[in-house]
């Protein structure tokens, strides 16, 4: 679905939502760039945080201090030389669903040796992965993926012994730093994992394989999130275990982001190499620069995957909804529309199991979690499978091949993903057998 925005849309949105009781958090494009920008805010009694790494350098982060009218400031500002674009820093979280039972994949302790790592027998055998065939694939062709997989997330765990092999160095916009470690966000001494820790539920909607210490840390609000950077690029690693893994921070634990870090993350991934950008997180209104970030990574040949989300509903949400995204929705075991999935093809290109799946988990150790957040890797995995057969692939091409997916109706309009399928597609487009 393609949608136009232009200044007043964003205007009004910035009118809607403006919250005169704290400091205002802006992003504006000024076509003059820092200078002017510089200059303005100095004119104005505002304040220019950052740019927002936007090629040109015409993208800022302003804040305005609670004593000025929001409103009143924005109409003087678009009086201002230069200013093409304003809109609210909106400000939402990366979720998952509610969690069902433990799955028996998560018990499944036996090593298993995966392309190098050691591994649980139950992370790679799976349901999971058996119902998209990634080990048909596999045994057919020996993929083990390639390009660069950028996680914009929570951050990773960079000492997990899965994942610290295909780890590249990130960046956390959080705080501003060249880690994204997402352990960095508990301060607490107490947190341990031991040896013959069980499977617990660290929150609503993850059982990971903890001592009870530190699951009585983690049981708080401000942890609510925590793990889900280091689960999703498990999810990934999984279906392309060869390929290189970004962990890029916009995130905290609480799950809480704005779209402004989220932006420079994607300028910062195409900038840096990668090849696929994994988004498992979603914004309810439509953000112009959001779109223009996207637009600029996908014209460089980045491919852009993202989460539908989890409110049972058919309505828009961004990055998802973008025409040059592939947004996941979440399906069940048996083969079905999970019952906490958005749906509808306004947000949804293709759905992937998104129920019980078993991941990584900070500490080195793993978990088994619910959501879209957790359908949007096994795509973006498959993106970066076809990236290893083929550099040549691009968002265009990536979709052509992953609608080839097997037909469960038109909630998940292409269907749920069939990484055979898709492999055979992109083989075969290339002249291959």
């Amino acid at each position: 679905m393609k949608r136009t925005c232009g200044l007043l849309l964003s205007f009004v949105l910035v009118l809607g939502t403006a919250n005169a009781a704290a400091d205002t958090r802006i992003i504006v494009r000024n076509t003059l760039g820092s200078f002017a920008m510089n200059t303005t805010c100095l004119l104005l009694g505002c304040r220019v945080q950052r740019g927002l790494g936007d090629p040109n350098s015409q993208l800022f982060l302003i804040t305005t201090p609670s004593v000025l009218n929001p409103v009143t400031f924005i109409l003087k500002l678009l009086l201002q030389p230069g200013i093409a674009g304003i809109e609210i820093d909106q400000k939402s979280k990366v979720t998952a669903a509610d969690a069902g039972s433990v799955p028996p994949a998560l018990t499944d302790n036996a090593p298993y040796n995966y392309y190098g790592a050691t591994v649980k027998h139950g992370y790679v055998f799976q349901p999971a992965t058996s119902i998209i065939g990634l080990g048909n694939t596999q045994a057919k062709w020996g993929t083990r993926g390639g390009g660069t997989v950028a996680v914009i997330d929570t951050g990773v765990d960079p000492d997990h012994p899965v994942l610290k092999p295909v780890l590249l160095p990130g960046y956390d916009f959080t705080r501003n730093s060249n880690s994204a470690n997402e352990k960095g966000d508990v301060t607490q001494s107490t947190v341990a994992v031991l040896d013959n820790a069980q499977p617990a539920y660290v929150n609503q909607s993850t059982v990971a394989v903890l001592d009870q210490s530190t699951v009585a840390v983690l049981d708080d609000q401000k942890y609510a999130a925590f793990g889900h950077g280091t689960m999703t690029a498990g999810v990934i690693h999984l279906v392309a275990p060869s390929a290189k893994i970004m962990p890029l921070k916009a995130f905290g634990a609480d799950g809480s982001g704005y779209v402004s870090d989220v932006m420079r993350a994607i300028y910062y991934a195409q900038k840096n190499g990668a090849t696929v950008i994994n988004m498992s997180f979603s914004f309810q209104a439509y953000s112009p620069e959001l779109k223009n970030a996207v637009n600029y990574a996908t014209n460089r040949g980045v491919i852009c995957v993202a989460s539908a989300g989890n409110e049972s509903t058919s309505a828009l949400v961004y990055p998802a909804a973008f025409s040059n995204v592939m947004g996941v929705a979440s399906t069940s075991n048996f083969d079905a529309l999970s019952n906490f999935s958005n749906y509808g093809s306004g947000d949804v290109f293709v759905g992937a199991p998104g129920e019980g799946i078993v991941t990584t988990y900070p500490y080195g150790t793993y978990a088994a979690v619910w959501g879209t957040s957790f359908s949007a890797p096994f795509v973006s995995g498959t993106a970066a499978l076809l990236e290893g057969v083929s550099s040549s692939s691009n968002e265009a091409t990536s979709e052509t091949s992953i609608s080839n997916a097997k037909d469960l109706g038109p909630a998940l309009n292409h269907g749920r993903l069939d990484v055979y399928q898709a492999m055979q597609a992109w083989r075969t487009r290339l002249g291959l057998q």
